[in-house]
């Protein structure tokens, strides 16, 4: 019964593109018209937006690499892959983490390809449920799509090309500026996001429903103050009681001794999101759509076969200043291996080099969040990938009562959090400490950076990092995107 919707819309797009080969027909407006008017023709025009989110290599939000989630995740805190002295693993994510990358970086660009062709995706869908005039919740979810994905870019990015009809080519077109989008994107959320379904799992598994749509107009406002310079935190808090409304809770975490980890907490992370606290995940299954690589690029090759039965990439590690922040009785800390394993390989605390000569083969902190789970191999896992859950809504309704002012009515929300790991109850929370929490509960799940960013920590120094400028708070426009486009302006400090 896993991920049956996502399975249908790929064999319904196989199925129309088969059926392109047919001779001498010609279809005629209304025949188009009444296809995406059915259930199943709105589900073919949304598909391929839906399976934009899950990619593939150097096309995705997560899973696999060299995408949004590498681009996100290696600038921040919280998560490196150093290059090693053995000559293994290219400088991309040591660049990013310690701020030197070039403007031509790959990375860089394929976010900037991956969100456009998200959004040309979504205008074409648009497009065809409106002529046909499809069922409104439909026509909703891809306008919703569509502002997710600019949502991403101007986190980014700031300053983009904005166009909602593919007509114009957003390779002509100057920069829209950022809180001009950030208006227009929350005005059209807040048109549709009552629009949108309210189912819970099953079809809507991997698919933006009411409260999907919600926890993005949540995001919007919480970080209103970085995209406008004018804070919006009552109507941060209000979207956050929106997706509360949903009924979502807290999945337990209990001793199990079938889980790798030992914790019901970890079956968050596999191969499918529980839809108790799942708001949006992505659904991943590997070699069939896309797939998870995260625990399988952290191990070594030793500990990958002692413990997977293949090889590890010997990638990704924990700075030991993000590490040491742990409680050792957190059930989240469970996560990390360091120190002597069972196969003989012994992973040191702190890693010497992060590029030039670069870390020893055994050096830092790995990672397993996201332990291998369904169909894998050497190439990554089925592993769920989960873009909003519930505890993050109860973090940021945390923050948003801090900001307004309010401690005591924020602990409530950042209580259930901790007391769920076992960690003790903060009667006057402070935004030091939701912003810890935050690290703790939701790393490696791409939201570190934005965080960051909104606490005013991401240009402090840490480790192998130098302070940085303010105006690194943005990527630079990707070089390959300025020359396609030489109306785009460069954004500032990067000429």
């Amino acid at each position: 019964m896993k991920k049956t919707l996502i399975y249908s819309l790929f064999f319904i797009g196989l199925a129309v593109q088969s059926c392109t080969k047919v001779n001498e027909h010609v279809y005629d407006k209304y025949t188009s018209n009444a296809f995406y008017a059915t259930p199943a023709g709105a589900d073919n025009a949304l598909a391929s937006v839906v399976a934009q989110i899950s990619g593939s290599w150097g096309s995705n939000y997560a899973g696999r690499d060299n995408c949004w989630y590498d681009l996100n995740e290696f600038s921040s805190d919280e998560q490196v892959i150093p290059h090693r002295n053995t000559g293994d693993w290219q400088l991309d994510f040591a660049q990013l983490y310690t701020r030197t990358a070039p403007t031509s970086l790959g990375i860089t660009n394929n976010v900037w390809i991956w969100a456009n062709v998200g959004i040309s995706n979504a205008n074409t869908a648009i497009a065809l449920l409106t002529s046909a005039k499809a069922d409104p919740a439909k026509i909703a979810e891809a306008k919703v799509m569509r502002d997710w994905f600019y949502y991403l870019l101007i986190d980014d990015f700031g300053d983009v090309p904005y166009y909602t009809d593919n007509k114009v080519n957003p390779n002509t077109i100057q920069q829209t500026p950022r809180a001009t989008i950030y208006t227009t994107i929350v005005a059209d959320l807040k048109a549709n996001v009552d629009l949108l379904s309210e189912t819970k799992g099953g079809s809507y598994y991997g698919r933006f429903n009411k409260w999907a749509g919600y926890m993005v107009l949540a995001k919007l406002y919480l970080n209103a103050e970085v995209y406008t310079g004018t804070a919006d935190w009552q109507d941060a808090l209000d979207a956050c009681n929106k997706v509360a409304a949903g009924g979502f809770t807290l999945h337990p975490a209990t001793s199990n001794s079938a889980s790798p980890l030992g914790n019901t907490y970890y079956e968050l992370f596999g191969d499918r999101c529980p839809d108790d606290e799942t708001i949006l995940a992505i659904f991943l299954t590997e070699n069939i759509i896309s797939g998870n690589i995260y625990t399988i690029r952290s191990l070594n090759s030793p500990t990958g076969t002692a413990l997977l039965g293949f090889n590890g990439w010997n990638g990704t590690i924990i700075p030991s200043t993000f590490y040491n922040k742990f409680a050792t009785n957190d059930i989240r800390a469970k996560q990390f291996l360091v120190g002597a394993q069972p196969d003989g390989t012994t992973y040191t605390t702190d890693i010497s080099s992060l590029i030039d000569p670069g870390a020893a083969p055994n050096e830092g902190i790995r990672d397993v969040k996201f332990y291998p789970a369904g169909v894998r191999d050497a190439s990554g896992a089925s592993n769920d990938f989960p873009i909003y859950r519930y505890a993050d809504v109860l973090l940021m309704q945390a923050e948003c009562e801090v900001r307004l002012g309010n401690p005591a009515a924020a602990a409530p929300y950042l209580n259930q959090v901790r007391e769920r790991v076992g960690l003790g109850d903060i009667t006057a929370p402070t935004l030091q400490n939701i912003l810890d929490e935050r690290g703790f509960e939701l790393n490696m799940e791409g939201h570190r950076r934005q965080d960051m960013i909104r606490f005013g920590t991401y240009l402090n120094p840490h480790d192998f990092v130098s302070a940085g400028s303010p105006y690194m708070e943005l990527f630079p426009i990707p070089t390959a995107q300025i020359t396609i486009n030489p109306k785009l302006k460069q954004n500032a400090g990067y000429n």
